[in-house]
């Protein structure tokens, strides 16, 4: 259960992260939802002389508004108003840098924009153009039909269909090579870029900011084994995630999906990290990774441990001594990620196998493909041309081997 007080400074937070100046923020006690305005004919009164005071040009209410809430709550406040839902779209907006991302924030904006029409209207009272919300009247002409909606969101439709496909391609062509695929999901802000950039030496954005990391980035991993993986960094997830973008960012968080081993990094300093945590795992039984499958391929990262007091330190340090899968580091300073890299190599070569092949010399490619895929243990190079080497190796990778080489 989050305190108020935490879920207010995550919405101020959600709030900086499209470089908006907060003026004010409040927490408003709610004992029941007003149909009309959410909250009670009082605090409205309330917000509309501090947004007259303030000169407010936008509130952010930290909650789903119905379409007649929106409406009412602009009327009474005499300003525009989003929520929860339409600020978390309007990050991702800012934030989408590839044709997928544009798309599928298009997508769920068209969505949530289609939800907003009330059967009063003929078209938005604001129009609100584009992939934002907050620019004025002109920016983008967006006629509130709901025929011309469901022509556009179909359209959007059709469009990131194609980009899904190529993208299921690169995905068959990444198990053909084949490398294990490590995904980092977690809450928003919890540190997942600066661990990749960490881990593979890279310079993905990151920042101390919501939703820093939107569209998914991979790089190859060396294992300290020699083991080669690719590490998928994925967008964070946050609390009363809106079931638009759940559904538009489908295909790109199903990559976690694909994954052998699941990373959940966690901000250990925060003092909501268990809430967050639950959050996540919520998450990802939407997508469909069920909790049997969670213990078996997922490793906790407990970042920013930099950030703990000594005896917060002493007390993690002993709870990771005893479960082999909770992993504490600091990204920024990189204290524990080789031990990270390590539990990494033992996840993935748990299952392998060990076998003695004889192959023979000049078959240059089938000893690189046990050398790139397995772990040569030893090898003995024969006077009959053959080569005797005692290889560890997964079960998949052998049969790979046996099918393109012979047994």
């Amino acid at each position: 259960m989050r305190m108020p007080a935490a879920r207010l400074d995550e919405a101020v937070g959600l709030t900086a992260a499209i470089s908006l100046d907060v003026v004010d923020s409040v927490l408003v006690p709610v004992d029941r939802i007003r149909p009309a305005t959410f909250i009670g004919t009082g605090k409205v009164e309330e917000l509309h002389a501090a947004v007259a005071a303030l000169e407010v040009d936008v509130v952010i209410m930290n909650c789903a508004l119905s379409p007649v809430q929106q409406r009412n709550l602009e009327r009474e406040l005499k300003t525009k108003v989003i929520d929860r839902t339409g600020l978390i779209l309007e990050i991702f907006g800012e934030r989408a840098a590839t044709r997928e991302g544009r798309l599928q924030v298009e997508l769920a904006h068209l969505s949530y924009q289609k939800s907003r029409l009330v059967r009063s209207w003929t078209h938005l009272e604001r129009q609100r153009g584009g992939v934002g919300f907050l620019g004025g009247p002109g920016e983008t002409q967006i006629e509130a039909d709901r025929r011309i909606l469901s022509e556009k969101i179909t359209r959007l439709k059709r469009e990131l269909e194609t980009v899904t496909r190529t993208r299921e391609l690169h995905r068959r062509n990444r198990r053909k090579v084949p490398h294990p695929i490590v995904a980092l999901v977690g809450y928003t802000n919890a540190g997942k870029s600066s661990l990749f950039n960490r881990l593979t030496r890279s310079d993905v954005l990151a920042a101390d900011l919501l939703f820093a990391t939107l569209d998914p980035t991979m790089r190859g991993v060396t294992l300290p084994s020699g083991r080669k993986i690719i590490l998928s960094d994925t967008v964070g997830f946050v609390s009363d995630l809106p079931t638009h973008l759940v559904a538009a960012f489908r295909a790109t968080l199903e990559e976690v999906l694909e994954a052998d081993i699941i990373v959940h990094v966690r901000d250990v300093a925060h003092p909501e990290s268990e809430a967050q945590k639950a959050d996540v795992l919520a998450v990802l039984a939407d997508l469909g990774v069920d909790s049997a499958a969670q213990d078996e391929r997922m490793v906790e990262v407990l970042n920013k441990i930099d950030l703990l007091e000594p005896e917060e330190r002493l007390r993690l340090d002993n709870t990771a001594a005893r479960l082999p899968a909770i992993m504490p580091v600091s990204a920024l300073t990189g204290e524990g990620v080789e031990r990270l890299l390590d539990l990494l190599d033992e996840r993935l070569g748990q299952h392998r196998q060990m076998v003695e092949l004889d192959v023979a010399l000049a078959d240059g490619a089938a000893l690189a493909f046990l050398y790139e895929h397995g772990e040569v243990i030893a090898r003995e190079d024969r006077e009959d041309g053959t080569a005797h080497l005692t290889v560890g190796i997964d079960p998949a990778d052998l049969g790979r081997f046996e099918k393109r080489f012979g047994a």
